[in-house]
């Protein structure tokens, strides 16, 4: 893969800090003229350092206050018992991000719901009905300290 200069790097800034600003504008920033930053946005979108442009909702305003972080552990670790919880978890529209652990826990679910009684739902007719599940440990959070989608670059 072909290495990405400074000038590549300072878009992705710009754009993971807010992709909605214009090639213009980004072009502005970076003292530099639109074509040439239009034909850098599109390479690095084409070599898929940019994978896709979204919204940030804010859950708050969309009554979802509550998250919820479950470290999952399973009973057989064996190719296909993972591969079956992985695609049962993308199948769960709550869970928001899921990391598969090395350490105490196999599994770091995210899920965001509106209120402890939808939790509790979730977890009765939904997490319950994978089978391979040995232990669920669930943490609630109080208080968001700092939340960010951008990566250090």
């Amino acid at each position: 893969m072909e290495k990405i200069d400074e000038i590549d790097l300072n878009i992705l800034r710009i754009l993971q800090e807010d992709s909605n600003k214009t090639t213009k504008e980004v072009a502005e920033i970076l003292n530099l003229t639109p074509s040439p930053v239009y034909e850098r946005i599109r390479r690095l979108e084409k070599r898929g350092y940019i994978k896709k442009y979204v919204a940030l909702i804010d859950k708050d305003l969309l009554n979802i206050p509550i998250t919820a972080i479950c470290m999952v552990s399973l009973r057989y670790h064996d190719e296909g018992f993972i591969d079956k919880f992985e695609k049962q978890i993308k199948s769960l529209k709550e869970v928001q991000e899921c990391y598969h652990m090395a350490g105490k826990v196999d599994f770091f679910l995210k899920i965001n719901l509106r209120s402890l009684n939808e939790y509790h739902e979730f977890v009765r007719l939904k997490l319950s009905k994978i089978e391979n599940i040995g232990v669920l440990e669930s943490y609630f959070v109080l208080k968001e300290i700092t939340r960010t989608t951008g990566y250090c670059i």
